[in-house]
């Protein structure tokens, strides 16, 4: 039986609000500003919680689920995040405010680009950047900015590894460079070869995701980053995947020049609704004074009496701002508590067991669902989502299966180098007994395919919608699931 819907329940002269006797006197609204062919559903105040409770309980969240969507590290976010984020001397203040008041809110903001800058090994760190693509956007506008201001015009390319994230060739594309697209060797690693024939005085920079979104790292990053400086690029660092490296390996001292840091993945920001996502970016030293501005500076140097003086300072060559302000500000305070619980230490298990529950996972689901590049992956891995002995079954089949277990679906079809991909990404914050529960279910998917197909392509069977035709739900959109009658009609 379904849930009636809130026009069902209502009854006429139920109300769920009252309003307190004004104050002010009362005017008559103009008549022809008033519709009357609202069919507004009269409730009580507890049909109406309990409407919109029942509609909370559908939606699928971090905190009531797994959540093992490759390359996006869903991991759960602590709630002392949120508690030190509504704070009111950051949720109540504003950045028009003068500097002078708001001192805790830029020695929190400075704190943290130093604590991203020792994470990662570079110099200098914008947190401007309100999300990673925008993030991945600003560093490759910096790197036209220099080489703009060397005057070496003929860069016009960008080098993207097929392994690399998904939204590096748009936004080299959006910053007016040519993709020119890298092969992946046999173990999942930049073709090296493929690498050296195609760098030359035409190539901007390379965009390198590691790990990649195989889940892989990259065996000769260092070589890698060497052959574009060579040639006269510089090497941009996707952080999408920073999860698999904190305290063990930093970006910069790789050969990196330039990377975003993704604090709605790594530092577990939430990613709640589209947003708000924060995606600082991080620089060496010869590219400080391109960043977006204004940075947050030390002015004055505490001592034993008074603390020191925050403020702001523009980058010389700056490409100028991509977000009013200075970014997300309470994303920025909920990474620098994630961070400050954790310390150095911490942050290094975090990485550790992000690492170990993959490969967990990889060595339950091994054998039964073929592994492309079967190699120690890092705090992700792919398999593919289909078997030749089990026609007509594909990854979207399995991950609407894992619906009707209550499982979130992991990423499918990408990266778009394997063949039905499913990226699974468990993150460090769930248990052995979770893993252990999502690998029974995921062999008993693969027994399924083989032996009763038609459960996997017709699933889900037991969620509130069956399975929608996906690109007609995108292109002829309806927002109302429910109609009165009168409406209808």
């Amino acid at each position: 039986m379904t849930e009636p819907t809130i026009y069902e329940l209502s009854s006429p002269g139920r109300v769920g609000v009252r309003y307190p006797q004004p104050d002010v006197p009362l005017a008559e609204l103009p008549q022809d500003l008033v519709r009357k062919d609202l069919p507004l559903p009269e409730l009580s105040e507890l049909n109406v919680i309990r409407h919109f409770m029942h509609l909370s309980h559908l939606n699928y969240s971090i905190d009531s689920g797994f959540y093992p969507l490759g390359s996006c590290t869903m991991k759960y976010n602590p709630k002392i995040n949120e508690e030190m984020a509504r704070l009111p001397g950051f949720a109540y203040t504003h950045p028009l405010q003068p500097i002078e008041t708001v001192q805790g809110n830029l020695a929190l903001m400075y704190e943290l680009q130093e604590y991203l800058k020792e994470i990662t090994g570079f110099d200098a760190v914008t947190l401007q950047p309100a999300a990673g693509a925008q993030g991945e956007f600003t560093g490759v506008m910096i790197i036209r900015a220099y080489h703009k201001s060397r005057g070496d015009t003929k860069r016009t390319k960008i080098l993207v590894p097929d392994s690399a994230h998904g939204t590096n060739p748009a936004t080299s594309a959006m910053s007016g460079y040519e993709v020119v697209h890298i092969p992946s060797d046999s173990r999942g690693n930049v073709d090296i070869e493929a690498l050296r024939t195609t760098c030359d005085d035409t190539v901007a920079g390379l965009m390198l995701t590691n790990p990649n979104t195989l889940g892989l790292f990259e065996e000769q990053v260092v070589e890698v980053n060497r052959i574009v400086h060579e040639a006269g690029g510089l090497v941009y660092g996707d952080g999408a995947n920073l999860n698999a490296l904190l305290g063990i390996a930093r970006p910069a001292d790789l050969g990196f020049d330039i990377m975003h840091i993704n604090l709605h993945k790594t530092f577990s920001t939430p990613h709640g609704g589209g947003g708000p996502g924060s995606g600082p970016v991080a620089v060496k030293g010869a590219f400080k004074e391109f960043l977006p501005g204004p940075i947050v500076e030390v002015l004055e140097e505490g001592d034993e009496e008074l603390p020191p003086v925050f403020g702001f300072y523009q980058p010389t060559q700056s490409i100028g701002r991509v977000k009013a302000f200075h970014g997300h500000f309470g994303m920025m305070v909920r990474a620098y508590t994630y961070i400050s619980v954790h310390g150095a230490d911490g942050l290094r298990k975090v990485s550790e067991y992000a690492v170990l529950n993959a490969n967990y996972l990889l060595a339950r689901m091994r054998g039964t669902y073929k592994v492309p590049y079967d190699r120690i992956c890092k705090h992700e891995f792919v398999v593919e989502g289909v078997w030749d002995d089990a026609p007509g079954v594909h990854a979207l089949d399995v991950a609407k299966r894992l619906m009707d277990y209550n499982f979130h679906p992991p990423t499918n079809y990408f990266p778009l180098i394997v063949r039905e991909a499913l990226m699974i990404e468990p993150t460090e914050t769930e248990t052995k007994q979770t893993l252990d529960r999502f690998a029974d279910v995921m062999l008993k998917i693969a027994e399924e395919a083989h032996q009763q197909p038609e459960l996997l392509r017709e699933a889900p069977h037991s969620t509130p919608i069956g399975r929608l035709d996906e690109v007609k739900a995108a292109k002829e959109l309806v927002l109302c699931c429910w109609l009165p009658e009168q409406v209808k009609n």
